[in-house]
């Protein structure tokens, strides 16, 4: 099927290494204008779903459910890509999928507009609003994070799908995987903007997703993190998928016409031994549908 298109070359960043027969790429990159169509194929590529989670597992999915933004403004994760998320965890024998994040704004409203509760529901999904009781303090023991209240249902689930949007950020230049693990924070998160790189990897190093699918339907290019002009959203089609975060987040930044090590916080993940932002020396696997 599509997903066993051979690597090609990664434009900007070299030519990834070549494919075993046996192992599964670094990322899959799926571009298709049909969400429910990319998001298989580049799981299919990495191994399969099976190779992620397993029959009875309890599966937290977290996308970005950040603002009061339909898809179309680029502000939240695309509401297809978590469907089909939610639909292949059920499919390899998931016990529970459960569907939340801790947006900036009402979290109703978010949950709504954004398009997620309705369409992850319908796939099967428990779409859940986090509940302040459920933070707990905890040792992080990072660089510049020493501990943090973070969501106990995330931490506790069996597999921590981690779905970001692509995106802008006044702050971090970039949000993409790294960052969008800050929705299971509690207390002031805007505390950590003064060593958002710093905090970013430590809370990487701690939450350690078993993947990461970076939703780059449509990616916003301008004013982010929640945008306000359609002018600002541009539609390349893509799904990548990895279990490395910092190469997720390290592709990410190719989409925007950077390099990897313009983002602080992809240094610094590689540098604590998290991941490779080095693409050129990854194995990637491009799909077209």
């Amino acid at each position: 099927m599509a997903g066993a298109a051979l690597a090609v070359p990664v434009s900007g960043v070299g030519r990834p290494a070549q494919l075993s027969a046996a192992a599964p790429p670094a990322l899959a990159v799926a571009h298709g204008p049909v969400p429910s169509r990319s998001v298989p194929a580049a799981l299919e590529a990495l191994g399969g779903i099976r190779r992620f989670v397993s029959r009875g597992d309890v599966v937290v999915v977290k996308p970005n459910i950040g603002w009061d933004r339909t898809p179309e403004y680029a502000a939240n994760t695309n509401p297809e890509v978590v469907a089909a998320v939610v639909a292949l965890c059920l499919e390899a024998g998931a016990k529970r999928v459960k569907i939340f994040d801790h947006p900036v704004v009402d979290a109703r409203r978010a949950y709504r507009q954004s398009g997620i509760a309705a369409a992850a529901a319908a796939a099967g999904g428990e779409v859940v609003f986090m509940d302040d009781r459920k933070f707990k303090e905890m040792k992080l023991g990072g660089n510049t994070l020493k501990s943090w209240p973070l969501y106990t249902e995330a931490l506790e689930a069996d597999k921590l799908i981690n779905i970001p949007i692509a995106k802008v950020h006044g702050t971090s230049v970039l949000t993409l995987g790294m960052k969008n693990l800050m929705g299971i924070m509690g207390g002031w998160r805007g505390r950590i903007h003064q060593r958002i790189d710093e905090s970013l990897a430590d809370l990487t190093a701690f939450v350690k997703p078993s993947l990461v699918i970076l939703d780059a339907v449509r990616i916003l290019t301008a004013n982010g993190p929640q945008g306000g002009s359609f002018g600002d959203v541009k539609k390349l089609d893509l799904v990548i998928a990895g279990a490395d975060s910092v190469a997720v987040d390290a592709y990410g930044a190719t989409l925007f016409g950077m390099k990897p090590a313009d983002l602080g916080f992809v240094r610094l993940g590689q540098e604590m031994g998290l991941g490779s932002m080095e693409l050129d020396k990854l194995p990637i696997r491009k799909i077209n549908l």
